[in-house]
């Protein structure tokens, strides 16, 4: 198996509520909750953290497809966001992401963009199907 961190993502937690420090390759940071939810809001909660990768993912990979194909497009942005709905009695998680060129592309560059923003790695790997092993050690 061929982990795709060269190291993994290490967190802790303390004695303060919900602040977590998380170590990986370069260094470290903060996590927590929002204080409605008895945080006090030191760092971005699981949430966000999750959209952050998804939004980071996707812009990498748009700069990396303009670059490649040496468009004129000088600048993007994107925002995510997430909601739960109940559908047949289960929780279906909805993410929305909207991207925004400086220069808006014409149609069929918009449609290729489109097209290279659905197959980011973060993107893909949340519409499939993820697995997850946990074991105490």
């Amino acid at each position: 198996m061929k982990y795709i961190l060269e190291e993994p993502l290490r967190g802790t937690i303390g004695l303060q509520k919900y602040k977590t420090t998380m170590y990986w390759r370069n260094g470290q940071f903060v996590t927590d909750e929002p204080q409605k939810l008895g945080g006090e809001d030191l760092g971005p909660d699981p949430y966000t953290l999750l959209l952050a990768s998804l939004v980071g993912c996707t812009l990498a990979t748009l700069k990396m497809y303009i670059d490649h194909k040496d468009l004129n497009i000088l600048a993007i942005s994107v925002e995510a966001n997430l909601y739960h709905k109940i559908v047949n009695q289960d929780v279906v998680t909805y993410i929305e992401r909207t991207i925004n060129f400086k220069d808006f592309p014409d149609v069929a560059l918009h449609q290729r963009l489109l097209r290279v923003a659905e197959n980011c790695p973060v993107s893909k790997l949340l519409k499939g199907s993820i697995l997850i092993s946990t074991k105490i050690s």
